[in-house]
């Protein structure tokens, strides 16, 4: 694999961490700079101790033996007190390392409990932790997930307890640990003196039914009810705890979605490869990679693979972790990712277990350390569209409406960087010159010519493509340049001095009041072929088909052809909480309409709801490592569904033209009206679309992804064309940068249940002086036959925020 640091690009940084569930050492300032001597970038340290625990245990004794005591009524006993802490309670400090220090709660401690003595006492631990850690200083704090045992009820009394402290700590950043396939939480100590031992029997939850293990998907069930409770809260995020064995791509995609900060990685979920080395299974490694691309890239933590080296051993040579490793040491362990066991084996539980003795050793005292260094060296290359994206990601920008504003020069010069569309554009105009004349196609112009219009030229990328096809494909042209923009014209008549020879015509007007060209008589001509670049994220959301119908009149209508040739619009359901919360935000501050705006927005932490049927393990594990890592794609691992919404072609008929006409003049023979208002003379290129998406797996819909294909021109050689969509980006445009995907947020997150069906309504409106767009979702499961409808979004429109034309 070649590493981003030989193509030039800046290696993304993994900041690593060190976690001992039981620390033996206080945290001081000496231990971090030693553990950053080393390497590491921060360590652990549990808010309070051992003593205080036992104070907390001793309490609910005294509290128990009082209750059977007294011959009060049930209830009537107040609820025991935890008093305030005291210095012997914590090892936690203010100090100058205090931001290198991850804060932990304690893991014995019970928010789920059904037991209200039980779930009393875990609140005022929690609180007086979370309390005292943001006394100190410290920034993050972990808090041992929910007991996933404890069903619903228990989940939702967590979530209360974490919104409730939300507001106790204003700047702490509070992270969940969990586990990424619902297995038990690893962080969590010992049963001895866990306070969920002592609940009551009478508070147990009874069931009907014997209790199930928790499924893979639980633990994400339990977290998506966590932050719905606390409404996406920008400091609300995830620990997430990584197994020996990763659950399946759908499950994992779903977590990449989410707020993940911290990725946890116990020592049982190294293997020993040949070497005796400790490395992590391929698919681990993808999903680093991965999760290391956000542009807010998590935090990594070893946790329990020994007590930091040379602590207390002065003539131990300690050397900082480079990640500069041998061939043998970073090998892939040999073990097929499906014969993989949830625990080590006995032979490598011995080598995890087995402790450096030697002083003044060669042999490296972190090596978990060092192969994640490794890792980091060693990162594949991003792509073209990452490379330029870079800042972009999961950033909500408002539509362009050239029609209305006058682009800045800066922006006419991000779309010219594209490596992929002009060159398309280019090819398109040469095939389309080169079948001329074997088509027996007439020209326009006396000196047989072709006659090409650049309709929104911008500034002149176009203009140079149409003139170097004319060059390759040995057709003379005649290029007239259309644009309004008076800045931009500007540029062109230079561009034309310096760069085109004087062999352009450049018009100052709006393409749709354009009369065509200027004959030697005065009157006007006909153009061959119109060429454009108005299309939109979503093809027509930039008003392309209303621009390309007000020019049409100067097409030749016996052969005149346009580039594009047609184009069509594709939606998908996505799941995107960091969006969702970003236009939440929005909504409740500055912008009441943020959830009826469709956005442009590089989408990167999202989640497809609706995929093709993933890759077998058999499949996989025939292929070689090399050929696996390229097999799966770090942006998104499994192949959406992607369906088409509608479709426009150019040109359209002119009938079609002629009753638009006919309605735009408001006589009688032209219709009623609109039914949107105006005329109606728009009414043309209203759509409407009915797409159904089956959902594989439990989730929640953010929003819609849309993207857009297009055919530049299809002839005898084929077709040529550009696309945005995941599915056949790859194959038609791959690299292009021009489009960002366009987002369509619902106001309120739709649940989704396993096996369910997702149905869209989406309707391109118009009232003859702008376009907008409305979209309704709604949820369906069939259960005995019968179609029960779950859930249905509000009637988003953007009417307010319509392009106007």
């Amino acid at each position: 694999m070649e590493s981003p640091s030989n193509m030039g690009e800046p290696v993304p940084m993994f900041y690593i961490g060190q976690h001992e569930t039981k620390r033996a050492l206080s945290v001081t300032d000496e231990l971090v700079h030693h553990a950053q001597d080393l390497g590491y970038d921060m360590l652990t340290t549990p808010i309070t101790n051992s003593h205080f625990h036992a104070r907390v245990l001793s309490l609910l004794s005294s509290y128990n033996q009082a209750v059977s005591e007294a011959s009060l009524p049930p209830n009537a006993q107040p609820l025991p007190l935890i008093p305030a802490l005291e210095a012997v309670d914590t090892p936690l400090g203010p100090s100058d390392s205090i931001s290198q220090v991850i804060a932990y709660t304690s893991p014995w401690i019970d928010l789920s409990s059904s037991d209200p003595v039980i779930a009393h006492l875990s609140r005022q631990v929690f609180n007086l932790e979370i309390a005292y850690a943001a006394f100190c200083g410290a920034i993050t704090v972990v808090v041992p997930g929910p007991r996933l045992s404890s069903g619903p009820d228990g989940v939702a009394q967590y979530a209360r307890a974490l919104k409730e402290a939300l507001s106790t700590g204003a700047y702490l950043q509070l992270h969940v640990s969990i586990s990424i396939d619902g297995s038990s939480n690893p962080t969590v100590g010992d049963d001895v003196g866990d306070l969920a031992q002592f609940g009551r029997p009478e508070f147990a939850e009874t069931t009907t039914h014997t209790p199930q293990q928790p499924s893979p998907s639980s633990s994400w069930d339990a977290w998506n009810a966590i932050r719905s409770v606390c409404r996406y809260h920008n400091r609300l995020s995830l620990a997430l705890d990584l197994p020996r064995r990763l659950p399946s791509l759908a499950l994992q995609s779903r977590w990449y979605a989410e707020p993940v900060r911290l990725l946890n990685f116990p020592a049982s979920s190294f293997l020993v490869n040949a070497k005796g080395s400790f490395v992590l299974s391929k698919p681990h490694q993808v999903f680093i990679f991965r999760m290391m691309r956000l542009q807010r890239a998590p935090w990594l933590l070893l946790t329990d693979i020994g007590p930091i080296p040379g602590v207390n051993d002065d003539d131990m040579l300690m050397s900082y972790s480079t990640g500069h490793l041998s061939p043998g040491t970073a090998a892939d362990a040999p073990t097929p990712r499906s014969s993989l066991s949830p625990s080590p084996t006995p032979a490598e539980a011995a080598q995890m277990a087995k402790p450096s003795k030697k002083k003044n050793s060669s042999d490296d005292p972190t090596p978990h350390l060092s192969y994640l260094r490794f890792l980091q060296r060693n990162q594949p290359p991003k792509s073209m569209l990452e490379r330029f994206g870079g800042g972009f990601q999961d950033y909500l920008q408002s539509p362009l409406q050239p029609l209305t504003d006058n682009l800045e020069s800066i922006t006419y010069e991000v779309f010219e960087k594209d490596p992929i569309k002009y060159e398309w554009y280019e090819r398109a105009i040469a095939q389309a010159l080169q079948d001329w004349a074997p088509q027996q196609k007439s020209t326009s112009s006396e000196d047989g010519a072709v006659v090409i219009a650049v309709v929104g030229s911008g500034r002149g990328p176009l203009v140079t493509r149409a003139l170097n096809a004319s060059e390759s494909a040995g057709v003379p042209v005649r290029v007239y340049a259309i644009e309004k923009n008076p800045n931009a014209y500007v540029l062109l008549q230079r561009h034309n001095q310096e760069d085109w020879n004087r062999q352009v015509t450049i018009v100052k007007t709006d393409m749709r009041a354009w009369k065509g060209p200027t004959l030697p008589d005065g009157t006007f001509g006909k153009v061959d072929i119109l060429v454009s670049e108005l299309l939109g994220s979503f093809a027509d959301n930039e008003l392309s088909p209303e621009c390309l119908d007000g020019v049409q009149h100067v097409l030749n209508p016996d052969h005149g052809i346009s580039i594009p040739s047609s184009y069509t619009a594709h939606l998908t359901p996505i799941s995107t909480p960091r969006l969702w919360a970003d236009l939440l935000s929005r909504s409740t501050t500055a912008d009441p309409s943020a959830f009826d705006i469709p956005w442009v927005v590089m989408l990167q932490q999202m989640d497809y709801l609706s995929t093709e049927p993933a890759p077998t393990e058999a499949s996989q594990a025939q292929l070689s490592n090399g050929a696996r890592m390229n097999q799966f794609n770090l942006n998104a691992p499994l192949d959406p569904n992607v369906q088409t919404a509608w479709e426009f072609s150019h040109p359209i008929h002119p009938a079609i033209l002629a009753q638009s006409s006919l309605r735009k003049g408001g006589s009688a023979t032209g219709g009623g009206g609109g039914f949107t208002g105006g005329d109606g003379a728009n009414e043309h290129n209203f759509r409407f679309c009915k797409l159904h998406f089956d959902i594989q797996e439990q989730g929640v819909c953010h929003g819609l992804a849309g993207y857009f294909e297009t055919v530049l021109y299809a002839g005898s050689q084929g077709s040529v064309g550009l696309s945005t969509n995941p599915v056949s980006m790859e194959e038609k445009s791959k690299d292009m940068i021009s489009w960002f995907p366009i987002f369509f947020p619902l106001r309120t997150p739709l649940q989704l249940p396993t096996t369910s069906t997702l149905e869209i309504s989406m309707w391109r409106q118009t009232d003859d002086r702008k376009v907008w767009y409305e979209w309704l979702v709604e949820s369906f499961v069939t259960m005995n036959g019968n179609r029960l409808r779950l859930a249905i979004s509000d009637l988003h429109s953007s009417k307010a925020n319509g392009c106007l034309m």
